[in-house]
């Protein structure tokens, strides 16, 4: 089956489409990369998103408009993936798209909600879609999340000797392990771009983006009291399960916690990777790992990737690219795995995970061209997931 799998992460920089053949064979999810399409959003867009997001206000009105946009976009994004990769045509589209709230109250998932409307991403590709993948397993007492746990237990932590974990950094860090009694464990950690990011954004008045290759971070000193500040947060004394995002971790989370008298410039983005690499250290301690396999945007900071090599030492730091992933491509291709589990009926979380009550067949079926065919359900779940060339 040819499944292409799309994500616009917590940065809403670009859509990633990622084209690949999936297939069983006994035990074993068999998946071949095609490639991977990225496209930025617009720059118009991308701050009407922004401008939605908490702690701001926004409308219904605006809510629709963004819901309809973004699923063209989508839609615009997966049939040039499909034309790149796929010529002949794919058998399905799994679209996460944009996320713009995660509830999460009293430690607890109570809803969440990505725009990019399946009818747009259907209607431009003549393809089945697979969406709204994440509130079946919050409906079932689960946060919806990281739903890459899924991968990376397939992939990553099949079996092997090795104490690994899987680190994703992209707007928000998590991370993936099997514990001592062998139940997978997946949680966000905290912050990786988001603080970041909006304080680049801040500092920059819109005109950058991100800390391209660290470099602010570079030149600037750690401020070691308002670092002490950053890390007195009661979210990562909370126990996994456990997910977050920019709810918690946006410009007036940096505000209210630094105040007045807090680092600024160069200074803050040095701070604010110091605050990233030590949670990330302390959870690779805390789990006491041999290795990391890290993936995600974060890996093209080569500031923040020192840090967490030097703050989790002795633990070996590699990335998914070394095991036949792009690294940039890991979340579009696990939602093309996803979307190829629901389209054979297999659960694609995983309770230990999640922290739901039971697993779930996540998502919901868009039309394509026509009436939807699935395939007949697969007998077992796999076991573990292998890249092929």
């Amino acid at each position: 089956m040819t499944v292409v799998g799309m994500i616009s992460g917590t940065s809403y920089d670009a859509v990633d489409a990622a084209v690949g053949d999936l297939s069983l064979d006994d035990d074993t999810v068999l998946l071949r990369p095609r490639g991977l399409h990225s496209a930025a959003i617009p720059d118009a867009l991308r701050s009407r998103i922004a401008a939605c997001l908490p702690p701001a206000h926004t409308t219904i009105e605006e809510v629709c408009r963004l819901d309809t946009e973004l699923g063209q976009l989508f839609g615009h994004v997966a049939a040039d993936a499909i034309a790149a990769y796929a010529p002949g045509g794919a058998d399905l589209v799994c679209s996460h798209g944009q996320t713009v709230f995660h509830w999460v109250q009293d430690d607890r998932a109570l809803g969440t909600l990505q725009l990019g409307a399946p009818a747009w991403i259907a209607e431009a590709t003549q393809t089945l879609v697979v969406s709204d993948l994440r509130s079946r397993d919050i409906a079932r007492g689960g946060h919806g999340a990281p739903l890459a746990s899924t991968l990376d237990a397939l992939l990553l932590l099949s079996g092997d000797v090795v104490r690994r974990g899987s680190l994703n950094l992209g707007g928000i860090a998590n991370i993936t392990i099997r514990d001592d009694r062998g139940a997978i464990v997946a949680y966000d950690i905290g912050p990786a771009s988001a603080l970041m990011d909006v304080a680049v954004s801040e500092l920059t008045n819109g005109r950058e983006r991100m800390d391209a290759d660290g470099a602010r971070a570079a030149r600037g000193t750690v401020d070691r009291d308002a670092l002490a500040r950053l890390l007195d947060d009661d979210y990562y004394r909370l126990a996994p399960p456990k997910s977050t995002g920019k709810e918690l971790f946006n410009g007036a989370y940096l505000r209210e916690r630094l105040g007045d008298e807090g680092p600024r410039g160069d200074d803050l983005l040095a701070t604010l990777t110091e605050l990233t690499a030590r949670l990330v250290a302390d959870a690779v301690a805390v789990h006491r790992l041999d290795e990391v396999v890290v993936a995600g945007g974060g890996v093209r900071n080569p500031v923040l990737m020192e840090r967490i090599a030097t703050l989790a030492a002795p633990a070996t730091i590699r990335e998914l690219e070394e095991l036949g992933l792009p690294a940039q491509a890991k979340e579009a291709y696990l939602f093309a795995l996803l979307g190829y589990l629901t389209a054979h009926g297999l659960e694609g979380t995983i309770v230990s995970a999640t922290g739901a009550g039971r697993g779930s067949i996540l998502g919901s079926l868009t039309p394509g061209a026509g009436p939807i065919s699935l395939p007949r359900r697969a007998a077992a779940a796999p076991r573990r997931l292998r890249i092929v060339s």
